[in-house]
Formats: structure tokens, C-alpha cells, sequence
């Protein structure tokens, strides 16, 4: 068997389309960033990079040095001698993310129920709609990426740009979470966590959109707690 044919074990990376000079390991680090979040490389799986390199039709440099980005972000482990692999999660940094979301979002909230736009409230009422839909059809992509967009109208509508890169920045690891308790039950529960954080900004109930917040993020950390406990290879040590 090639190494061409082996490498269709990551059919899931996409081959790399021709870029600008010097964009190479960019485009790599992003293809790469993307699986691990998506799970495609399960948390403590290791990555064969002969095998990326023939999927993605690139060199073994710009793999490399992909890698060593995503070490620095905690989304690999590069262990010598015995290669690369994807991060197992860190629960404590998981903590600390969601501690740094949930103050943040909290405060998007309420504010937002003072003085989101009128389009906004439309926006996320199409995305609600959405949801339902995405639901309904057990469609767990679709609905991890309307979950974004709904969270991302709130501070987008606000013109809160740092507070936005702030909450991107610790989303890669957030994401590998939410994939890993996604489930129907998860996401009729999130559709109603939604659909409550609604209500209050209609209502223009800046304090019960704050509490809508809270409760919807502190539940994504109390079924990652119990998921933790039945599923501790999946976890680095504490």
C-alpha cells in the first residue's frame, strides 16, 4: 500500500489548494487546528505526519511547524521520540476558559438587554428557527454551528470587538468540549437554554439575561464534570 493510499485514513483533511508564497503552513495549521476541534484526531490520538503530508500534498516543514503552533495553543503534545499527538483536555483550562466566557457573556447579556438592535432580535429568532430545524433532523454539525452564530450575533451587534477576541481565543478547546457532549438530549437542552436567553432580551429584562446566561454556560461545566468521570482517558491527568 502507498503512502498516497494510506493517507486516506484522513480523508477527512481536506487537500490544500495552491496559496500565495509563504502561506503554506497557515493554511496547514488551520486544516489541522480544524480537525482536532471537530474530533476528527480524538484527544490522545497520535498524528502521522508522513500521512498528513501526502493528504494535504505539502512538504514536511510546513507540518511541522503547524504542529508546533498548535503545541503552543495546547491543541497537540509534541513528545520526543514518540511523535505528535492530539491533546488530551485539560480539564483545570477548560475550567478557567468557561470562569473567562461565562463573566463575559454575562455581561454581553445583560447589556444586550438594554440596548441590542431590533435586527439583532431578528437575527436570532432566524437562528432559533434554524435550531429547531437542526434538531429535528439530529443534524449535530449544523446545529454546533448555528449554537456559534447565535452567540456571535449578540457580541457582533454590540460592536464589542475586544471582548470578541477575547471569547475566540478560548474557544478552540471550548469546542472540542461541546463536541464531545453533543447528543439530541444536549441540544433540545440548549435549544430551551436559547430560547429562555431570548426571552429576556425581548422582555428587555437585563437580569434575567445575565441568569439566562450563567445557567446556559454553567451546564455545558456540570455535564463536562460527569462526562469526565465515565470517560477519563480522554482527559490529561489532573
Amino acid at each position: 500500500m502507498t503512502m498516497i493510499d494510506k493517507a486516506e485514513q484522513y480523508s477527512f483533511l481536506e487537500p490544500l489548494e495552491r496559496g500565495p508564497r509563504g502561506n503554506t503552513t497557515e493554511q496547514v495549521e488551520r486544516s489541522l487546528r480544524s480537525a482536532i476541534v471537530a474530533l476528527d484526531f480524538a484527544p490522545g490520538e497520535f498524528i502521522d505526519k508522513g500521512l498528513v503530508c501526502a493528504r494535504l500534498g505539502v512538504s514536511r516543514f510546513p507540518v511541522s511547524e503547524a504542529l508546533a503552533r498548535l503545541a503552543a495553543e495546547g491543541l497537540v503534545e509534541i513528545l520526543p521520540q514518540r511523535g505528535t499527538r492530539a491533546a488530551r483536555i485539560r480539564l483545570a483550562e477548560i475550567k478557567e476558559s468557561m470562569l473567562i466566557r461565562n463573566a463575559l457573556e454575562a455581561i454581553v447579556a445583560e447589556t444586550a438587554a438594554r440596548r441590542l438592535p431590533s435586527p439583532a432580535l431578528t437575527a436570532l429568532k432566524k437562528n432559533l428557527q434554524a435550531q429547531e430545524k437542526a434538531v429535528a433532523k439530529g443534524d449535530r454539525a449544523g446545529f454546533h454551528a448555528l449554537d456559534l452564530a447565535f452567540h456571535a450575533i449578540l457580541v457582533d451587534s454590540l460592536e464589542l470587538p475586544r471582548i470578541a477576541a477575547v471569547i475566540e481565543a478560548s474557544r478552540a478547546n471550548i469546542d472540542r468540549v461541546r463536541r464531545l457532549l453533543s447528543s439530541p438530549r444536549r441540544h433540545a437542552v440548549t435549544l430551551a437554554e436559547h430560547r429562555d436567553l431570548l426571552k429576556a432580551l425581548e422582555a428587555h429584562d437585563s437580569e434575567a439575561a445575565r441568569r439566562a446566561m450563567e445557567s446556559h454556560l454553567e451546564a455545558v461545566m456540570d455535564e463536562l464534570e460527569h462526562f469526565s468521570s465515565e470517560y477519563p482517558e480522554v482527559f490529561a491527568p489532573r
